[in-house]
């Protein structure tokens, strides 16, 4: 592997924990705490970041099946972030939030656990 590749391999296992600390906790409190915003920031800028290592080590391009996988899971990240920051400067910190919120923060995490555990599987089958 790469050296690019090595770094935004690194660095997505970075992104994995902050964004699940941010989503188990927005999961388990039904609420947006202030680790919560914190976490969930530091998650979208480093998968950001991963994903931009990644793409510039990968000799197969950008346009590949993990690809758009990996860029659909970044996209529901950052839109899952958007709207936890939305719900918070709406309403508050410590406020319950919505049902739909909390249901589509689980779905958005679950898909990106799926990214991330297709790019390591790639990895390992190769």
């Amino acid at each position: 592997m790469n050296t690019l590749l090595t770094i935004g391999t690194t660095i997505v296992v970075f992104a994995l924990i902050a964004y699940s600390i941010a989503i188990i906790g927005v999961l388990r409190k039904k609420t947006v705490r202030r680790i919560t915003l914190i976490f969930i920031t530091m998650g979208v800028i480093l998968d950001l970041t991963a994903t931009s290592f990644m793409i510039l080590g990968s000799s197969k391009g950008m346009f590949t099946l993990h690809g758009f996988i990996g860029y659909s899971s970044l996209l529901g990240m950052t839109i899952d972030a958007a709207l936890i920051w939305r719900t918070s400067i709406k309403t508050s910190l410590n406020q319950p939030i919505s049902r739909a919120l909390h249901f589509y923060s689980l779905c958005a995490w679950l898909w990106w656990i799926a990214a991330f555990l297709t790019g390591g599987l790639l990895v390992v089958l190769r």
